[in-house]
């Protein structure tokens, strides 16, 4: 029969999956009678391993298990500057972990992803007795918002609108999942998540409208490139935020060309620049309407607008309106 471990390890910057993997260890010993009396929490840097232990080392009062939650520490007593009294604190856990009661359940809530060096670590993933998982903020939250949506929620939503939604949240994945419930509450089981229902629902409009607007450069549209910028501009003020948005998108078509260009395939764009296979294929048709030298010349000019508006040399928004008029070129 399979022992459960006596000590985890949850760390990394997805504080929203640790803050849930830590959630179900607890439900499952509040489940138990006098839980509250049994339970307790520390904050890392404030605890001493000591201490720490002695918590979870105590016979549970009226129940079968003790539930101890500590934050931080083990960044803490690892960082450089720990010096010998971090080096006797770790010592003392690698001695110790391994022979915690059975009754002990040991959480090790890290809010930072910790190094595959690190000796607690390493226990956790050797011995028996240890759990460790590493929960990281994806590069592109488009995979993890459909995976959630479906898995968590048995909800469905179209790839779309999981490129949408992920355009306006980026990497805060707690965003993302507050945006996504109201959005399930929205279509009320009545069709999948659509892209439309993100623009009505979420300030997404405006990166439809730079794709749309990257659309139209790419065609020599002007009238309508510069129609589109100036909606920009209407729902968002910042000229500099207009200027950001069109830079990393002609960052992602040099670089999607220079794909294209060493015979890479169109279809494995999303993969090379860590997007969503949708976005690598938006990307895939916008690059071909230039070659790496455009591309170049245009990545060039943002950058010296960028710098000419930010040493007072031009007006934010005419140096928005000459790029356009030269991109429209």
């Amino acid at each position: 029969m399979t022992k459960s471990p006596t000590f985890y390890i949850f760390h990394g910057d997805d504080d929203l999956r640790v803050e849930e993997e830590v959630g179900k260890l607890r439900a499952k010993i509040s489940a138990s009678p006098n839980a509250d009396l049994n339970t307790a929490e520390f904050d890392g840097p404030q605890t001493s391993v000591g201490e720490l232990l002695s918590a979870v080392m105590a016979y549970p009062f009226l129940s079968d298990k003790r539930l101890v939650i500590v934050r931080d520490l083990l960044a803490w007593i690892t960082r450089k500057g720990a010096g010998e009294t971090g080096k006797k604190a770790v010592e003392a856990l690698v001695t110790a972990l391994p022979t915690l009661p059975e009754w002990g359940r040991l959480i090790f809530w890290e809010r930072e992803k910790l190094a595959d060096s690190n000796k607690i670590v390493k226990l956790a993933q050797s011995d028996e007795h240890g759990f460790e998982k590493l929960y990281m903020v994806p590069k592109d939250s488009t995979e993890w918002i459909l995976k959630r949506a479906r898995e968590t929620y048995n909800v469905e939503i179209e790839p779309a609108a999981a490129v949408a939604l992920a355009s306006v949240t980026g990497n805060d994945l707690r965003g993302a999942d507050n945006e996504l419930l109201k959005l399930i509450a929205f279509v009320n089981g009545e069709h999948p998540i659509t892209e439309q229902d993100v623009a009505l629902l979420t300030p997404y409009v405006q990166e439809a409208n730079m794709f749309e607007m990257v659309d139209a450069l790419a065609e020599g549209r002007a009238k309508a490139a510069s129609t589109l910028m100036y909606r920009l501009l209407e729902q968002q003020e910042d000229p500099f935020a207009i200027l950001a948005m069109i830079n990393r998108q002609f960052r992602l078509l040099l670089m999607a060309r220079d794909h294209l260009d060493r015979g890479g395939a169109p279809k494995e764009i999303g993969s090379a620049l860590s997007v969503h296979p949708f976005v690598g294929e938006k990307l895939a048709k916008q690059s071909r309407a230039f070659n790496a030298a455009q591309l170049e010349r245009i990545y060039r000019a943002l950058h010296d607008y960028d710098v000419k508006i930010k040493t007072g040399q031009i007006d934010a928004k005419l140096a928005l309106d000459l790029l356009l008029a030269g991109l429209a070129r």
